[in-house]
């Protein structure tokens, strides 16, 4: 088979351009650091670097719900820990007056504290977190408890607005926790003889104990028997959810160490399919340089042929 120089220019010209093509796309690896600039340079790789990406943002979203969620529980064990100090100080209070040793005074004292106090645990349970009531089910945006007092400014009870619902979060692909929102969990107790009582009833039935008005008198034995052992469970009431609240964090905790371990690898992952390897790119790039200078030596040979190298 004859070779024409035409076939000769065409080989060198195909080779010549593969050479090129070859070297500029390790030049542009060595420029920009991705294997990859472009779908078509690998378009297996580049699904592959796309679903990392992808990956790696779903993480992130998940790592942001989980913190949202901590800071939820934190805020309410916070809150609680004011509601339990307050309602251990009303149980003090409640033991002091069916002492039979008190005045009018302190009785009259010992009464506005448990007042106050009541109010304390109120605007506690009534705290927000980013715009959101914590305690108020479903209903975030409307204040869940409210004080109830009669015509004459007397307290007679507690009242709750909000849902019985938690608050679903989802914090990595098919795992959801159940945020706790459900604050009618404190409106009704049982106590140790196995009586069911309302938080409306004992505080209108505490606040009559007390003694609506100078002329009434302090029904001791009631606030030494009964509304004691009322007062005693609605505090391990709220220490009780208290407990719920801190598993659901540490669940949390645990949750954002996975999340965090999660991103470290998809960020190893993405890594070592999209960024380059300098050293062997460099050393690539060295050996295309030696095979393209080898193809412009071998182009000049032949582009300088003319009729005169075939005469004799």
């Amino acid at each position: 088979m004859r070779i024409s120089s035409s076939m000769t220019y065409t080989n060198f010209l195909n080779n010549y351009q593969v050479n090129a093509n070859t070297m500029q796309g390790t030049l542009d690896q060595l420029a920009s650091g991705k294997v990859v600039n472009k779908a078509s340079d690998n378009p297996l790789l580049v699904s592959k670097i796309m679903d990392s990406k992808v990956a790696l943002a779903n993480n992130a979203a998940y790592a942001n719900t989980i913190a949202d969620a901590k800071s939820w529980t934190e805020n309410q064990y916070s809150v609680l820990n004011q509601v339990t100090k307050s309602m251990n100080r009303i149980i003090t209070l409640i033991t002091a007056a069916a002492s039979s040793t008190n005045g009018i005074d302190e009785l009259t004292a010992h009464k506005h504290e448990i007042n106050q106090d009541l109010q304390n645990i109120v605007d506690s349970l009534n705290t927000s977190y980013g715009g959101k009531y914590i305690f108020a089910g479903k209903n975030t945006d409307t204040k869940p408890f409210e004080m109830q007092k009669d015509a004459n400014g007397v307290l007679t009870g507690i009242s709750y607005g909000g849902t019985k619902d938690g608050l679903p979060r989802e914090i990595s692909a098919g795992v959801t926790v159940d945020l706790f929102a459900d604050g009618s969990k404190f409106m009704q107790v049982t106590d140790k003889e196995g009586q069911t009582t309302n938080l409306t009833d004992f505080v209108a039935n505490l606040m009559n104990a007390l003694g609506n008005n100078p002329s009434q008198r302090i029904d001791q034995a009631k606030l030494g028997t009964e509304l004691l052992s009322q007062a005693q469970a609605f505090y391990d009431n709220f220490t009780t959810v208290q407990t719920t609240v801190s598993a659901k964090e540490t669940r949390l905790q645990a949750a954002a160490s996975r999340n965090e371990t999660e991103k470290t690898n998809l960020s190893t992952q993405l890594s070592d399919e999209q960024d380059v390897d300098y050293a062997e790119a460099y050393m690539h790039y060295q050996n295309q340089m030696v095979a393209y200078k080898a193809t412009l030596a071998v182009g000049t040979k032949i582009l300088q042929t003319t009729v005169l190298d075939y005469m004799r």
